[in-house]
């Protein structure tokens, strides 16, 4: 063969023996299989890495999946809609994987605390928010009902106020709440007394609805009752401490007897809204839209700010005890969120 540098064809040579020796390699790719056998699967639990998914068409399929490698850095929880491949068959020791997550509709989030700008996914694709609060034992907490109404506005969910224990105490000042923010509110007892449940069980027939709340105000309980078989593990509230321990460790979605979903989540002491923005924090006090409308732009409604249309209407000594404590609450949430220039907070209230 001539020498290199004296004949060119034997340059031209060379590079198409090379053209033909890496033809016959696997070339690198990222294309991945478009798996068209996939099945779509909603996901009901997670532990640990590992899936629990029903199938969309077969519902009465349960099968366990892992994810694929793809999606190591993907976030799945209740409430997906993804594709799975592998055995679906559901019976026991087999194992699909998920190969796919399907555009969520809506995600319900929180942060950690109000200075804590990551939000975690709890939940996804809900139709409603299921706030359950107690008339008594534990003692309700407005200002925390507060923040699960921003959540799910945020989100884009309707909020559902259930009142529990209402054996023990009225649940009047909660239901005026309700009714103020144009929400369904229902009242459970404990003591086996007529109550609202089947009103309950038909604001939540055919829908995707999670259930959120603090520790001890009966959430696994009211889980149990709409779904018997159940069987979510109950605690008690500390005489003490006035709260409840943490019975659920994870979301579950349990069907309904009556159609539908029911979303079981841990208890929270706190809901933190660092990730919230501004105008969703407004989106969570309709009935204070009117006072809102007269602010200037960028008004971020704290208390000393004069032209204020919620200062001015405190200041005018017309607003109502309801009114008021509402202002208060927009304000504490803008400040303890970050939003107005001051030192963040737990997200507890």
């Amino acid at each position: 063969m001539t020498p290199p540098g004296i004949d060119d064809e034997w340059v031209d040579r060379l590079e198409h023996d090379l053209d033909i020796a890496q033809s016959t390699k696997r070339p690198r790719s990222k294309r991945r299989p478009d798996h068209a056998s996939a099945v779509a699967a909603r996901v009901i639990g997670v532990d640990r890495g590992r899936y629990s998914l029903v199938l969309v068409d077969e519902p009465h399929t349960a099968v366990r999946a892992n994810r694929a490698r793809e999606l190591r850095n993907d976030a799945i929880v209740v409430g997906d809609l993804v594709d799975v491949v592998g055995d679906v068959s559901g019976q026991e020791g087999t194992l699909g994987r998920i190969v796919r997550i399907h555009e969520r509709r809506n995600v319900l989030r929180r942060s950690a605390d109000d200075t804590d700008q990551f939000e975690r996914v709890i939940v996804a694709n809900a139709d409603q928010l299921l706030m359950v609060v107690t008339a008594a034992n534990p003692e309700p907490r407005p200002r925390l009902i507060d923040r699960y109404v921003v959540a799910a506005f945020d989100a884009g969910i309707a909020p559902i106020l259930c009142v529990t224990k209402t054996d023990l105490a009225t649940a009047d000042i909660l239901r005026d709440y309700a009714s103020g923010l144009d929400i369904p509110a229902v009242s459970l007892r404990n003591d086996g007394g007529a109550d609202d449940f089947p009103a309950l069980q038909g604001l939540l027939r055919d829908k995707v609805s999670v259930a959120v709340g603090h520790s001890g105000v009966g959430k696994s309980t009211l889980v149990n009752r709409l779904v018997p078989q159940a069987q979510r593990d109950v605690g008690v509230v500390n005489e003490a401490t006035g709260r409840g321990r943490h019975t659920s460790s994870s979301s579950v979605s349990l069907p309904l007897p009556d159609g539908g979903w029911i979303i079981d989540t841990p208890g929270v002491r706190s809901f933190g809204l660092g990730h919230v923005s501004t105008d969703a924090i407004d989106r969570g006090f309709p009935d204070l839209a009117d006072l809102l409308s007269r602010c200037p732009r960028g008004c971020a409604h704290l208390a000393e700010l004069s032209d204020c249309g919620l200062g001015e209407h405190l200041a005018s000594g017309s607003a109502t005890e309801r009114e008021a404590a509402r202002i208060d609450s927009l304000q504490r949430l803008r400040q303890l969120a970050g939003i107005g220039d001051v030192q963040g907070s737990s997200g507890r209230e």
